[in-house]
């Protein structure tokens, strides 16, 4: 079969007659999910969660109702996860000492704090690096800014 005639019948515009592509034991002997067999998938693909949770690359969020939450974030951030910390739905007061308790965590473990948004805050391990703005790698004078 040439090329064209290849090309053309990929395309759907002549039929295809060429029975080389076709393998009549895989239509006969096809098991139709018999349970036996485990459901193998690519070995480039992995799931993100296992990976990310073997890389230790997870980031929790925490959205505390009162000041009792804090231990959670405590605890997260003593394993060496970065959270991230919700105080929209707190009060003044009770936000207030979530950051006091943020910042003496930080401050013990040697982490860092970040100003997200308006009461939502960072809170970074010693050893993760947090790129702001420009250096997260967005070239200045690019095709959006045509000035």
């Amino acid at each position: 079969m040439g090329s064209v005639r290849k090309a053309s019948a990929w395309l759907g515009l002549v039929e295809d007659n060429d029975e080389r592509y076709y393998d009549d034991e895989y239509a006969e002997g096809a098991e139709t999910g018999t349970g036996n067999q485990a459901w193998v998938t690519d070995p480039r693909v992995q799931v993100a969660a296992e990976t990310a949770e073997e890389q230790d690359r997870r980031i929790a969020t925490v959205t505390p109702d009162s000041f009792r939450d804090a231990r959670a974030i405590g605890e997260l951030f003593r394993d060496g996860v970065p959270v991230i910390v919700n105080l929209t739905a707190m009060d003044p007061a009770d936000a207030k000492r979530v950051v006091d308790f943020a910042a003496g965590l930080i401050f013990g473990l040697r982490g860092s704090i970040d100003r997200v948004a308006t009461r939502v805050f960072l809170l970074s391990p010693a050893d993760t690096q947090v790129v702001v703005g420009e250096a997260a790698g967005r070239k200045t004078g690019g095709f959006f800014n045509q000035s």
